[in-house]
């Protein structure tokens, strides 16, 4: 129950920020003079050839995805690429499918996949969200801070930018101290506190809970102990941030005269890249929300485009990053023998084990998982035990 409180909470704090964005540009947003007509001309004029291009490139990203997974188990065992590829495109379609209620399958896959400790998949799955977390977090304050004149030459309203410096400078702050207080803990502390953690682990309720996210954290960090770790790490994350805000920059250049005075460019598809993964945390299974509203306040507030070139633009975004792995994601998850009723299934009772501190058993999986009988649950398609 406290972890379901604990995702409302968090959504509810996320929504407060796009709906603030969207109230300080209410003077800009008109969708009431929105006509289908306009929307459908802009559609119409699109440039396939350069959409066909980031579509396929998208599968870029989930490859590079891979790969930095792939380097990230390299203590825990072999993981190939081919398994580790299938198992980021059946994990992203999941939570198409599921919602941000589908983020644990993912590495439930990968774990049953690879046959490598669930717990050791959570870590891993703990690190690459900081990862890019951080990397959004850079490419906002890169946008916000070092290039605003670049942000100038795309449109960007220059008044909205000024404003967003000063949160820039703080978000900036924030991520560099939360950077320090990890480097030290891996490298001073992760080890006594995990053992000290393990009394508590079997405690039961909201302590059992903590202590396994620290000690999931300390697993996570475990991936990155030489200096060739830390430098794949972010050369892997830094490669698939720059493809994606290349994938954001074709998308808007390939609807001609949406932007008025000047071209979308490079450094204007960080600042909308960066808006839209804010708005992304909010999603409705199958229909997504939060980033669409995102990239259209983004679009029209900031970069002053018309209702229905923004709107045909965050569909096209949408699609192309949020739907896209579907395409090959629910096939892969057909050929598993997994329907859209045990997605959900094994999503909810990964929920519930978490709420313990633990996680359910994957049957082909390496590792010493105890959840109780309740939380047991095996991965359709398995005969395993």
């Amino acid at each position: 129950m406290r972890g379901r409180l604990r995702r409302i909470l968090i959504a509810i704090i996320i929504l407060a920020a796009v709906v603030g964005l969207a109230y300080q540009s209410r003077h800009k947003i008109h969708l009431a003079d929105f006509t289908w007509n306009k929307f459908i001309e802009s559609v119409s004029q699109a440039n396939i050839w350069l959409l066909l291009v980031a579509f396929v490139s998208i599968y870029g990203c989930y490859a590079i995805r891979a790969l930095r997974w792939q380097r990230f188990c390299r203590y825990l065992g072999q993981a190939t690429f081919a398994n580790t590829f299938a198992g980021t495109l059946m994990g992203f379609a999941a939570i198409f499918v599921l919602g941000r209620a589908g983020e644990p399958v993912r590495p439930l896959l990968l774990a049953r996949k690879d046959r490598l400790p669930v717990s050791s998949m959570f870590g891993i799955f703990f690190l690459e969200r900081y990862c890019d977390f951080a990397a959004a977090a850079v490419l906002a304050c890169l946008s916000l801070l070092v290039f605003p004149n670049r942000l100038s030459d795309a449109g960007a309203d220059m008044g909205w930018v000024a404003q967003a410096r000063h949160g820039a400078w703080l978000l900036l702050a924030g991520v560099v101290g939360l950077t320090v207080v990890l480097v030290y803990y891996r490298v001073h502390g992760a080890a006594a506190v995990d053992r000290g953690l393990e009394r508590s682990k079997s405690s039961g309720g909201m302590r059992a809970r903590i202590a396994s996210a620290i000690s999931g954290m300390s697993e996570g960090l475990q991936a990155i102990r030489t200096q060739s770790d830390l430098w794949a790490a972010i050369g892997y994350t830094a490669a698939h941030w720059i493809l994606a805000v290349l994938i954001y920059m074709w998308i808007a250049q390939s609807f001609p005269g949406a932007f008025v005075h000047s071209d979308m460019n490079f450094w204007g598809a960080m600042l909308l890249l960066a808006v839209t993964l804010v708005g992304s945390v909010l999603q409705l299974p199958g229909i997504g929300g939060g980033a669409q509203i995102a990239s259209i306040v983004a679009l029209t507030a900031i970069f002053g485009l018309a209702e229905e070139p923004a709107i045909a633009i965050a569909v096209v975004l949408w699609i192309t990053t949020f739907a896209g792995c579907t395409l090959v994601g629910i096939p892969l998850l057909i050929h598993e023998g997994m329907s859209f009723g045990e997605l959900r299934q094994l999503a909810r009772a990964e929920a519930e084990a978490e709420e313990v501190g633990k996680h359910i058993t994957v049957p082909g999986a390496n590792g010493n998982e105890k959840p109780p009988v309740a939380m047991k649950q095996k991965l359709p398609g398995d005969s395993a035990p």
